[in-house]
């Protein structure tokens, strides 16, 4: 593991004493999990630090795929296409994909809020895409599962709970999300997140797709063995954003409250994505915004994401209160025991 990398150097060619008491809690965090291909980005009131594995310098950082940290793109979205007027959270997904189709009346009252926010009663996966899946578990589940076959299982669906009584992780009632917004607006999912998203806040290095090997991270087993790409079939939406991790770090810092947003739908949009929302748990002790989960903290609020694919594992999160943000991710999936998330969410709840 190499040494973190600072913003900055005073004219002796010492780092400040904030920056190197950064680079330690950045390297402490490192040897705490101790997972391959491991990447930390720090940014705390604009200024970076990176922990990177094996020399690599930030600007030359692969793409690392996001799995369900991709969320957070396609919240945005949705909050950047309600502030400019082309959908509403309360449109009725049903009636945006497929007008006048018949559906069951809890599939029609499924909205694009519930859809976002894990409240539409959907599971987490359509009920037929096991079978077809388990074939291809530890390879390639979702490769042959197209946008189609997403969007005839929503319609014939039957939600376990009333719309917006019930929180439900679903990476499918994601994935619906992003064909409801390519159905009401004429253009593919990943068009518009390039225009109203990745284009706009200069996300240059982050794609939607694979793309040369050089360019991405390898995802490995955890016997060490090297994992294919992922191929998210119809579930873009929820899982197919790959991004650098200096990308990473501006998406985190358009979130922060001192950001000023390059147009007004985002402007709209990222003051939605960082105000609570819902409740769940025992006693409604989580709080959720559009995108992001929220924990409290002595000096203010905690929002992040975690994710995973096959063979990598991604941790997003800021604090809007410190304008602090950070990007970790390690190319193998861990263990719910690993240390990785414990870890990385401890390093954004420290007095920096």
């Amino acid at each position: 593991m190499t040494a973190p990398q600072e913003a900055r150097r005073t004219p002796a060619g010492r780092p400040p004493r904030g920056d190197r008491e950064r680079a330690r809690l950045l390297a402490d965090a490192a040897r705490a999990i101790d997972a391959p291909g491991l990447v930390i980005a720090l940014s705390h009131r604009g200024r970076r630090t990176y922990q990177l594995d094996g020399g690599v310098q930030p600007d030359g950082a692969p793409r690392y795929e996001l799995g369900s940290a991709s969320k957070p793109f396609t919240g945005l979205l949705l909050a950047a296409l309600v502030a400019a007027g082309r959908v509403r959270y309360e449109d009725s997904a049903a009636e945006l994909l497929a007008p006048g189709h018949p559906v069951h009346p809890s599939v029609h009252a499924i909205t694009l809020r519930h859809l976002i926010t894990h409240t539409s009663g959907l599971p987490a996966l359509p009920r037929d895409f096991y079978p077809q899946a388990v074939p291809r578990w530890t390879t390639a589940p979702y490769s042959r599962y197209p946008a189609g076959r997403v969007v005839r299982a929503f319609l014939r669906a039957r939600p376990r709970h009333r719309p917006g009584t019930r929180w439900h992780y679903s990476n499918f009632a994601v994935s619906v999300l992003g064909h409801t917004l390519a159905a009401a607006t004429g253009t593919p999912w990943e068009t518009l997140l390039q225009q109203e998203v990745l284009d706009p806040l200069g996300l240059h290095g982050t794609r939607l797709r694979p793309s040369s090997p050089a360019g991405d991270a390898v995802g490995h087993r955890r016997d060490g063995r090297p994992l294919p790409a992922l191929d998210t079939g119809g579930f873009s939406a929820a899982g197919a954003v790959r991004a650098t991790p200096p990308d990473l770090l501006t998406f985190l810092e358009a979130h922060l409250p001192a950001a000023v947003a390059p147009t007004r739908p985002l402007t709209a949009a990222f003051s939605d994505v960082r105000h609570p929302l819902l409740r769940r748990g025992l006693r409604h002790a989580h709080t959720h915004t559009l995108t992001w989960f929220r924990h409290p903290s002595a000096r203010g609020p905690v929002c992040f994401h975690a994710g995973a694919t096959l063979g990598q594992q991604m941790f997003l999160g800021f604090r809007p209160d410190t304008s602090t943000a950070v990007a970790a991710m390690c190319t193998r999936r861990v263990h719910r025991t690993d240390p990785f998330i414990a870890t990385i969410h401890e390093l954004l709840m420290e007095k920096l």
